[in-house]
């Protein structure tokens, strides 16, 4: 078994303060025994798209990046799923990227590939490409403090069903998913997103969000969520701040897949 957990935490708009108050969440969740941690989208900073440029971090200069630092530092012992932060990358474009890191080791570095752009009247609009570039890559990174393959992507990536796809055909036996529904989309589709994915891929799931903060101008809907490979929910919070604590069984995907062996039958169409 593998002790997880998924770390739901506020946001405030201190960098310095978040990160301060996430690693903090990080070494509480090791000393109850986690193995692996999560944590959401943004994490360390409001979600916003006019605060993206002041508060993006070069990943390939060292010492530029203290939330590249303080994740690395965290991550010993553990795997950990750096939920994401603003990337400023090769010239001066920005990235929406999720860092994995396995016992002060970097492990992958996710670009979120399907950007945030929506227009529900009456809901919210939105448009992440206005500052941010897409990345180009699926990520799938091997673990072996955990035993097993997992595959990452960033909050709207959830919405393609063929890149979950991929990432379980690339061997992930879970796939996790930084991410910061609103409370238009995620009353909606949150929770029905996260048991579709473990449901089509026969795969532990995880949606990370950070808790709803009142007073910010984008509204987290938090409910972060764990499904398992047969696409029954394991847990979910509330819309404050927490931690999702669970034990993940990889010989259980094995399993599953066994019983419905959807990937033999599957067809290109």
């Amino acid at each position: 078994m593998i002790k997880t957990a998924l770390i739901q935490n506020n946001i405030t708009a201190s960098k310095a303060e978040n990160l301060s108050h996430v690693k903090d969440m990080i070494s509480d969740a090791v000393r109850q025994g986690a193995r692996f941690v999560v944590l959401p989208e943004c994490f360390q900073q409001e979600y916003a798209v006019k605060k993206f440029a002041d508060n993006a971090e070069e990943l390939s200069k060292p010492g530029m990046s203290p939330t590249f630092d303080m994740l690395q530092a965290s991550s010993k012992g553990i795997t950990l799923v750096g939920g994401s932060f603003i990337e400023r990358g090769p010239d001066s474009q920005l990235f929406n990227t999720s860092c994995t890191f396995e016992d002060g080791q970097l492990l992958g570095v996710h670009r979120k590939v399907h950007l945030f752009d929506v227009d529900i009247p009456g809901g919210i609009r939105f448009k992440e490409s206005s500052v941010l570039a897409p990345g180009k890559e699926a990520t799938v990174v091997n673990s072996e403090l955990l035993g097993m393959k997992i595959g990452v992507g960033v909050c709207f990536d959830v919405r393609f069903a063929n890149y979950a796809e991929h990432l379980r055909s690339s061997g992930a036996k879970a796939l996790v998913y930084p991410g910061a529904f609103n409370l238009t989309t995620g009353p909606a589709h949150w929770t029905l997103l996260a048991r579709a994915r473990a449901l089509d891929n026969q795969a532990y799931t995880m949606l990370c969000s950070p808790a709803r903060s009142p007073t910010a101008a984008y509204q987290a809907y938090g409910h972060t969520i764990a499904v398992d490979p047969y696409g029954v929910v394991i847990g979910e919070l509330d819309d404050k701040e927490g931690v999702l604590m669970f034990d993940m069984d990889p010989a259980y995907v094995d399993k599953v897949r066994a019983m419905i062996p959807l990937e033999e039958k599957r067809r290109v169409w």
